[in-house]
């Protein structure tokens, strides 16, 4: 059984960064994409970043490349999302999912399985 565990969220000012982390269990490694993704109040999921767990490629949304830098670290079977740079438009609360044999890798229709998320706010 895939769980899923976030952690990491918090309030920072414009400017600032966060890590956040995703601990992963019951994931085949050799098949299996992590990927985080947001929702901000009143708005839709959309897809922030995302790993393939066996060759580490990474994938992100135009609106965080250069940011925001997805990472794992295979002995502690956790996913990292590292923000920098953060903006107030980055609020929300960020999930983290997975899925396999993903096509669209920040697509959040190709995830199973889903975390309860963690929530990140930026002040100006």
């Amino acid at each position: 059984q895939v769980n899923l565990v976030e952690s990491g969220g918090g309030s920072v000012q414009a400017g600032g960064s966060l890590r956040l982390s995703c601990e992963a269990s019951g994931v085949t490694r050799s098949s299996t994409f992590l990927g985080w993704f947001r929702q901000a109040p009143g708005k839709g999921r959309e897809g922030v970043a995302s790993i393939y767990l066996r060759d580490g490629s990474t994938y992100y949304h135009d609106s965080v490349r250069g940011r925001f830098t997805v990472s794992q670290d295979n002995a502690k079977n956790t996913v990292y999302l590292q923000l920098t740079s953060l903006k107030p438009e980055d609020t929300a609360m960020y999930y983290c999912a997975a899925g396999q044999w993903v096509g669209s890798p920040i697509d959040e229709y190709e995830y199973k399985f889903w975390g309860q998320g963690t929530q990140v706010t930026v002040s100006s």
